[in-house]
């Protein structure tokens, strides 16, 4: 699905017709990140371990964290493993940004309370040639009282979402995805999302040309003008990669029945901080 509101919203940079997917006008247009507006930004720290490798044959692999010099930690691979998703796994970036989190200043490791002895990797996911999904076992000790802490841990890294309202005569809309989400074994009505592909974080070149634990969810608004035959033309409409199996119809309602017509944790959350917003004056007008 991600596919076409990306070529929808690069096309209405061109010209408002002919209209493709989404079928979104150009005019009053207002695209930013949500969250932005109630949180002040900050750098974080760069990531600063040191990595030496063992022989790729003994799937073993030794970290050095700058919180814990003289202490490294042993990487290994589960059973049924193969050495090359092992060595994509202490590769990608969702290991890499995790190891960083450890260290930050909120960090379970960065007041030298608690110490990371071993990481046993037991399952990758490959998205093409990325790791899409990552499953890791992660021994953590208390030094106070010697015990492990709960450590499994499953990555996929950062999403987007995007709450789209759009006008038209009068009356806002919303404009949802209904898709077949496996996992919870239902069709699912929800705000369109997608998970982000690079270490850039960048959201038109990732989450908008493609489609579908540690996760983090960056929150876009996006607002529009529009005739009410638009709204009609968007409501059922079948969208969705289908060479990867996505089933997914495009559905409408009206914004202030959003609330309590889907159970989706990013629709509520995203009408929670745009309300919040709307009633602080933080959005452009």
């Amino acid at each position: 699905m991600w596919t076409e509101i990306g070529k929808s919203m690069t096309h209405l940079l061109r010209s408002p017709m002919p209209l493709s997917a989404f079928a979104l006008p150009k005019r009053l247009v207002v695209s930013f990140p949500l969250a932005q507006l109630l949180h002040r930004h900050t750098t974080p720290k760069p990531f600063c371990s040191r990595m030496s490798a063992t022989p790729s044959t003994s799937l073993t692999h030794s970290i050095s964290l700058p919180t814990q010099l003289g202490q490294p930690v042993q990487v290994l691979a589960a059973p049924g493993l193969s050495d090359s998703e092992f060595r994509a796994a202490i590769e990608s970036s969702l290991f890499r940004q995790w190891l960083k989190n450890l260290e930050c200043d909120n960090g379970i490791l960065a007041n030298g309370n608690m110490t990371l002895t071993q990481v046993l990797i037991q399952g990758v996911d490959m998205f093409g040639k990325r790791i899409g999904f990552l499953k890791f076992k992660a021994d953590i000790i208390d030094k106070g009282t010697g015990k492990k802490v709960p450590g499994i841990v499953f990555a996929r890294g950062p999403a987007v979402t995007v709450l789209i309202l759009l006008e038209s005569e009068g009356t806002t809309y919303a404009v949802l995805t209904e898709q077949v989400r496996v996992p919870t074994g239902r069709v699912v009505l929800e705000l369109p999302a997608g998970m982000l592909d690079d270490d850039k974080g960048d959201f038109v070149g990732t989450a908008v040309r493609e489609g579908g634990c540690d996760e983090e969810l960056g929150l876009f608004l996006y607002r529009g003008r529009v005739d009410k035959n638009i709204i009609t033309q968007l409501e059922g409409k079948e969208t969705g990669c289908v060479k990867h199996g996505e089933l997914i119809k495009v559905r409408v309602v009206p914004y202030e029945k959003l609330w309590h017509t889907t159970p989706d944790a990013k629709a509520l959350m995203a009408i929670a901080i745009y309300e919040m917003a709307k009633k602080e004056g933080l959005l452009p007008q």
